[in-house]
């Protein structure tokens, strides 16, 4: 059971950013979805 669980998450395709729509070095699994670039804090 925790094989797949593993298997889902390394088969997830990159993530994008919502804005410029380059690849997010990150995590895919996490919440943000926008890149370093375009994040304005």
């Amino acid at each position: 059971m925790i094989e797949n669980v593993i298997e889902f998450f390394k088969n997830l395709p990159p993530k994008k950013c919502t804005q410029c729509g380059e690849k997010i070095e990150e995590q895919h699994e996490c919440y943000g979805n926008t890149c370093d670039k375009c994040t304005q804090l």
